[in-house]
């Protein structure tokens, strides 16, 4: 990809919907330095502000979409308190126009917290649907359709002045690694697909915590593991 492997910002990991107790538990054990917490139930400030008492981890909260544009407008000001990097798709995926309404009621009311999208934004047509309403866009390889058109909305969004997180699904080192080889071109990862499974059935990229290390064989450097 003519990229530097060197310059690969940090993964961060993810924790799941849960009770406020068991999330901040699992982010304690967790010992990430950076965590995406899922939200969209019904104790979403009661969950980060226990998190936020177990770690000192940046965090970053996903909703998605479970929120209506009320809720997100009296919660995001309150979990803003709580020192967030960023929120994922605070409302539903089609309303586009919920997100400018949004997004500049936060700003009247100087809260800053990065807004960003997900299901919204499939591929490099929707993230440029995007400008103005969201401040950055999540890529993910298995929803654009491969690194090709990855890569066409990376670019879209900076065209546009939108940053970028290139996430993933819950899936195989196969994915994943290819697509961390577009990290360096991205402001934030959550690559943590390999890290939730147990069945991993092949061998690429590598963590050293929230570190990620490219692997050096050819092409995506992905290789099976064996059977033994």
């Amino acid at each position: 990809m003519g990229l530097n492997p060197a310059r690969l910002p940090q993964t961060s990991f993810t924790i799941p919907l849960a009770e406020p107790g068991e999330a901040a538990e699992r982010a304690r054990q967790s010992g990430y330095p950076i965590l995406k917490i899922k939200l969209g139930g019904e104790r979403d400030l009661e969950t980060i502000a226990a998190i936020r008492a177990a770690t000192g981890a940046r965090l970053r909260v996903d909703a998605n979409a479970g929120w209506s544009r009320e809720q997100a407008l009296d919660l995001i000001p309150r979990l803003a308190e709580f020192d967030l990097e960023l929120v994922e798709q605070p409302l539903a995926a089609e309303d586009l126009e919920g997100l400018r309404w949004l997004r500049t009621k936060l700003r009247a009311q100087k809260v800053h917290t990065p807004l960003f999208v997900d299901e919204s934004a499939q591929n490099s047509r929707q993230v440029a649907e995007q400008a103005g309403a969201a401040d950055g866009v999540v890529i993910k390889l298995m929803k654009s359709g491969g690194i090709r058109e990855a890569l066409r909305s990376i670019h879209t969004a900076r065209a546009l002045g939108m940053q970028v997180m290139l996430s993933c699904m819950v899936e195989s080192s196969l994915g994943v690694t290819a697509a961390a080889h577009l990290a360096p071109l991205c402001d934030y990862l959550d690559l943590d697909g390999p890290l939730l499974i147990s069945n991993d059935p092949f061998q690429g990229l590598h963590y050293q915590g929230a570190t990620i290390g490219l692997p050096a064989g050819n092409g995506l450097g992905v290789e099976r593991r064996s059977n033994d």
